[in-house]
């Protein structure tokens, strides 16, 4: 994923915000041969409550621990980018007091076509920021976030 670092901070200033709650968000681009090229960070809300944990026939979890983007809000973000030229290329949350790595659930809800972006903080700062993507089999590697000075 080529990323700018300006956008890299608006991303942990999301996260640093939002703490101790998990932050969420979308990740607009475009999809070239050299790359993922995130042009826009598009913030959103963690819209997770207890209905949707009973939805998803999930035992436990909350705002702390758990995101949710509702699918309105990704349907208008979509048409939004499509009309720009653009396209979602990923999604990006925080894990408040843990690891930026995958979660079960994490993986559980992962879209192949998207790179996960997770950031890691320790007391309400970021400590880590890694990038993840779904293989054939359906499990998390790592992505590489390259900085860039521009996005194309």
């Amino acid at each position: 994923m080529i990323v700018t670092a300006l956008q890299l901070q608006q991303i942990k200033s999301h996260a640093e915000l939002i703490y101790p709650n998990e932050c969420c968000g979308l990740l607009l681009g475009k999809i070239t041969p050299e790359g993922s090229f995130l042009i826009e960070v598009q913030e959103t809300e963690n819209s997770w409550t207890d209905e949707i944990r009973e939805d998803l026939f999930i035992q436990t979890g909350t705002t702390r621990d758990r995101f949710y983007i509702a699918p309105k809000v990704l349907l208008q973000v979509q048409k939004q980018t499509r009309a720009r030229q653009l396209v979602i290329i990923g999604v990006y949350h925080s894990h408040p007091d843990h690891l930026a790595i995958p979660s079960a659930m994490d993986q559980e809800i992962a879209w192949p076509e998207y790179s996960y972006m997770i950031v890691a903080l320790n007391q309400g700062k970021v400590t880590d920021i890694k990038c993840w993507k779904l293989d054939q089999d359906h499990q998390f590697q790592s992505e590489e976030i390259v900085l860039t000075e521009v996005p194309k």
